[in-house]
């Protein structure tokens, strides 16, 4: 746990959480704080928090086999039952068997002191807590692992019914739907809309808290800073899946889907599940997990403090957020519009690559050392590698890092490319000076969907000389990369970058490793006049409609010739060499 207390993300995440507008409310009077306590059986561990909340730990199964233990098996607030009776709220789809080999879980009960309860579950090299301090109504939690379980990731899933909390976000519900459409997490609607799982996503800077809620109630699956997680500030991933009997409340820890990093391990990732009358939680008191005996806790005073002067070169238009990341934790802030000031605190002792981010693209990178007890003052940090300072000939879209400009980039995160809602994939030509990126140039393209992409542009005679093309990608699925011809001219094969195995472009993330393809065109392949360029897309892989090889754009312009070896410092500019050459990951799918 990070810090003294969960804190708020601010307006955006006290307005939105997983698609629900909210209103806070004020919270009721807690019920009488005596009745706080513990009480075991034979099979279970009943807590009750003192708030109302009472909920049950299985700690045995009655016929032996260990199937359950671990599990919450009950949560009642105000007397009405929460939890689905047919399922237990657990990690991944249970404890034992966590790992391969191991077929039993353990769990331990104590009253810490008067005033907290710690429930223990243990399961091969993963140690959960669930919590509760007196007149809280919620169920505080914290895992550490120094393993990854066998399925590859750690989440936990709260399954609460849907009956009393039949209110949650709309593109992951799947009631209504009668089809599948991808795979056997993706759904289709009798009208053409599609809903899934994966569709509930928030970037995770965005959200503190997430929730379903019913006629005067609401749960809320509250994060801390999620330092043992990967994927940074920008990474998606499921939260909800309404079902007809559930609503799923998911934490990720680490998911497989669209990793853009290793795992981290060994360290403790705290969260919490908070019951309200329908209002937002409020933020969480966590200051006495110091004395709760957690492994790999760290308290704030061993931790380190970060600060900027400022940024130089920042643009207005945009919000910059400074990013923090090694092998042990990440971390990450807000600079401060205008100066760009920025300061974060609470993170772990150790040098970190600090990354400035101009909306979701990468435009400066240094390493920081961090301190415990110590406050790390930078001074101000030069933006140096922001491709959108180079003169264009002409430019579709903006260099962000999100693919937001072009035509369904509002749309890919929350339905499937197939959706009835998208325009159609396949565009006329795009017409620079004429078209618009909104609404002539796809967000995406697949080999066999919507290739090729054609962009029409004239040029003076004056201007005909060697030129740069710039394609800039934010993922790439199944080793897609761009294949580009000028006027008859074809340009050298392109080189497969560094992605995510998993699908991406299907699942509601465009978030991968924004990498720019820097294409030389020579003097002779360009026209006065009128020249086309065609991209098409190259892989060794192949595939069928939404599930072949593509793209997701950031940018894509044309400058004065540029140095093959420029790069930016997150080594994102990728310049055309043989196919083959320096080739990593294939971007097959494995989710």
């Amino acid at each position: 746990m990070s810090k003294a207390r969960f804190r708020s993300s601010g307006a955006r995440g006290l307005a939105v959480a997983a698609g629900l507008l909210l209103t806070a409310r004020p919270l009721p009077a807690l019920s009488a704080a005596s009745s706080f306590g513990l009480s075991e059986d034979a099979t279970s561990i009943t807590v009750n928090t003192g708030a109302g909340l009472v909920f049950t730990v299985r700690s045995g199964a009655a016929d032996g086999s260990g199937k359950g233990v671990g599990d919450i098996v009950s949560m009642r607030w105000h007397d009405v039952e929460y939890q689905d009776p047919a399922k237990g709220s657990q990690v991944n789809i249970g404890f034992p068997g966590l790992y391969e080999g191991q077929t039993t879980a353990s769990v331990a009960a104590t009253r810490v002191d008067a005033d907290h309860i710690k429930v223990t579950v243990r399961a091969g090299d993963l140690i959960h807590a669930y919590m509760a301090r007196r007149g809280v109504a919620t169920i505080f939690m914290a895992t550490t692992f120094t393993r990854e379980p066998r399925l590859g990731l750690v989440r936990y899933i709260a399954r609460l019914r849907r009956a009393v909390l039949p209110e949650g976000p709309e593109p992951s519900n799947l009631t209504g739907t009668d089809r599948l459409v991808e795979a056997h997490d993706v759904f289709g609607r009798p009208d053409g809309q599609t809903r899934s799982k994966h569709y509930s996503n928030l970037r995770l800077k965005d959200w503190r808290f997430f929730g379903a809620r019913g006629p005067g109630v609401a749960a809320w699956m509250v994060r801390d800073d999620n330092e043992g997680g990967s994927g940074g500030p920008f990474y998606r991933s499921l939260l909800d899946q309404g079902t007809d009997t559930d609503q799923e409340l998911t934490y990720i820890v680490n998911y497989g889907e669209a990793q853009t990093e290793p795992f981290r391990t060994g360290i403790l990732d705290g969260y919490a599940l908070a019951f309200t009358t329908g209002g937002t939680p409020d933020p969480l008191d966590t200051s006495w997990f110091g004395r709760m005996g957690l492994t790999g806790y760290v308290a704030p005073e061993a931790r380190g403090t970060v600060t900027g002067a400022g940024l130089d070169g920042m643009d207005a238009a945009f919000g910059y957020t400074i990013g923090f990341a090694n092998a042990q934790a990440q971390y990450w802030t807000e600079a401060r519009p205008g100066a760009g000031t920025f300061a974060r605190e609470g993170l772990l002792p150790g040098t970190y690559r600090l990354t400035v981010y101009k909306s979701e693209r990468a435009v400066a990178a240094r390493d920081v050392d961090v301190r415990a007890g110590t406050t790390t003052s930078l001074p101000t940090l030069r933006i140096d590698a922001d491709p959108a300072r180079d003169k264009a000939i002409w430019r579709i879209g903006t260099w962000d890092g999100t693919p937001s400009g072009f035509l369904n980039g509002d749309r890919v995160t929350t339905m499937h490319p197939s959706d009835i809602r998208m325009a159609p994939w396949s565009t006329p030509p795009f017409v620079v000076g004429q078209s618009q990126a909104a609404t002539g140039f796809p967000a995406y393209q697949w080999a066999d969907v919507n290739t090729p992409v054609r962009i029409r542009f004239t040029l003076t005679r004056p201007q005909v000389a060697a030129m740069t093309l710039r394609i800039g990608i934010t993922a790439a699925f199944a080793g897609a990369r761009p294949a580009v011809a000028l006027n008859g001219w074809q340009a050298p094969p392109q080189v497969s970058t560094p992605q995510p195995r998993s699908r991406t472009l299907t699942v509601g993330t465009y978030r991968g490793n924004n990498r720019i393809y820097a294409i030389a065109l020579p003097a002779s392949a360009l026209r006065v006049g009128r020249n086309e360029l065609r991209l098409a897309i190259a892989s060794g892989i192949r595939g069928i409609g939404f599930l072949s090889p593509g793209l997701s754009y950031d940018a894509i312009d044309l400058i004065p010739a540029t140095p093959a070896a420029e790069r930016t410092p997150d080594g994102t500019t990728v310049s055309g060499q043989p196919a083959g050459a320096g080739r990593s990951g294939s971007g097959q799918d494995g989710g």
